[in-house]
């Protein structure tokens, strides 16, 4: 079975900077987009950021653009999400997701392989 597994979550304060990993030991992705979503407390999950095989494509939610980068190591079979001033309807889990092709897609149902999440909590 194929496995994300997110990293890099915590407590920040409003304003502050995380930076999110994401890997898959038992996948190589670097032919498939990858995206980053969130989902806060009886909320669903909605899109974040994603980034097509090559990193040459990238999408963001209008809420965090200039404010989050995604990147992506192929070599490293790491995909990154770097969150800059973070804000505390910022406070959710994200998750890591791998697309089913290498073109970018930003709903759910565009990924085939998820994450566990990883915590991300803003305080104000």
């Amino acid at each position: 079975q194929v496995q994300l597994v997110e990293s890099g979550g915590g407590l920040v304060q409003a304003g502050g900077s995380l930076r999110l990993s994401c890997t898959s030991p038992g996948r190589t992705f670097s032919r498939y987009a990858m995206g980053w979503f969130r989902q806060a407390p009886g909320k669903e999950r909605e899109f974040v950021a994603a980034i097509s095989w090559s990193g040459g494509s990238t999408y963001y939610a209008d809420s965090v653009k200039g404010r989050f980068t995604i990147s992506r190591d192929n070599a490293k079979n790491t995909v990154y999400l770097q969150m800059d001033n973070l804000k505390p309807e910022g406070t959710a889990v994200y998750y890591c997701s791998s697309g089913h092709t290498g073109v970018v897609r930003v709903t759910p149902e565009g990924y085939e392989y998820w994450g566990q999440g990883t915590q991300v909590t803003v305080s104000s």
